[in-house]
């Protein structure tokens, strides 16, 4: 919703105030398409050029994201936290051998089949029974399996931030692209230069509109549609960090609540659940599976 306000407000204050100030719209209309095509176009092609299809993909989609948002809300994180909680629970109580079979089928699992949203994100799932594996494997040394889960984290991360990086560059380009369309209008504007003063400066005001245009699209779009996602990647980002958190919380021996509280305290304040909210939460989340 903001973002379409922020939409509406940008184009409605800059030419909002040009019009006021006794623009004439007829020069940048009359050259707007051909300095669009040659900016937008340039913009395109280099971004082909500099990405692969997964960034490429993962842009596109990317732009979705800055108009709907995180997609973890405070119900997934308790949810998230709920599955947590169990899998740990059983792990103390009947031991590594009953986590078997949740670990190894997870799509079969009657734990993880409690919320499907968290199975259906490829990444939690293998994230969770990977490192659960590593400790059926007599893995238990809290610092070498929390270093091996930043690692996986960190490879994530990075991968997850290169459609925001692409869109960055992209932004960061397009003032020089918008220079390049102005000088091609200025040497066709030298080409007339026998024509009269009116013409030469409606050609000349022409080939400026490409400058506008690359500024315009580099900061008041490409650059916050790229700030906007990043910040929507690193928030997301919490949600695998919870995991962490209390796998290795568990390592270090604590209760199954308290390792779920430690987590509870990676969650972004806007969807952070309250203690006596989670509290409910796990009271009813069976512990048997």
């Amino acid at each position: 919703m903001f973002q379409i306000i922020g939409i509406v407000l940008l184009f409605a204050m800059v030419f909002g105030s040009y019009v006021l100030a006794g623009g004439k719209f007829g020069v940048i209309m009359h050259a707007l398409p051909h300095e669009f095509m040659a900016i937008g176009g340039a913009g395109v092609a280099a971004f082909l050029i500099s990405n692969s299809m997964p960034v490429i993909k993962g842009s596109l989609g990317g732009l979705g994201k800055t108009f709907a948002g995180p997609k973890w809300k405070k119900q997934d994180y308790k949810d998230l936290l709920s599955l947590l909680f169990q899998l740990t629970k059983t792990m103390k109580s009947k031991g590594v051998i009953a986590l078997e079979s949740h670990i190894e089928k997870p799509a079969e699992s009657p734990i993880f089949q409690k919320y499907p949203k968290v199975l259906k994100d490829h990444f939690a799932t293998d994230f969770i029974c990977d490192t659960l594996r590593m400790m059926t494997m007599n893995l238990e040394d809290p610092h070498q399996i929390e270093d091996a889960m930043e690692k996986q984290l960190e490879k994530h991360h990075h991968e997850a931030l290169a459609p925001a990086h692409a869109l960055q560059n992209l932004a960061d380009g397009l003032p020089a692209l918008g220079i390049v369309a102005a000088v091609l209008g200025i040497v066709k504007t030298m080409g007339s230069i026998t024509e009269p003063p009116e013409v030469l400066g409606g050609m000349i005001g022409g080939a400026l509109v490409g400058t506008f245009l690359g500024v315009f699209l580099a900061y008041g779009l490409v650059g916050p549609f790229a700030a906007r996602l990043n910040a929507i990647i690193d928030e997301e980002a919490a949600y695998y960090r919870i995991i962490r958190s209390v796998l290795v919380a568990h390592l270090h021996g604590n209760a199954a609540q308290i390792s779920v509280e430690i987590g509870r305290g990676d969650i972004p304040s806007t969807a952070q659940p309250s203690f006596t909210e989670m509290e409910e939460a796990l009271a009813a989340a069976p512990t048997d599976a």
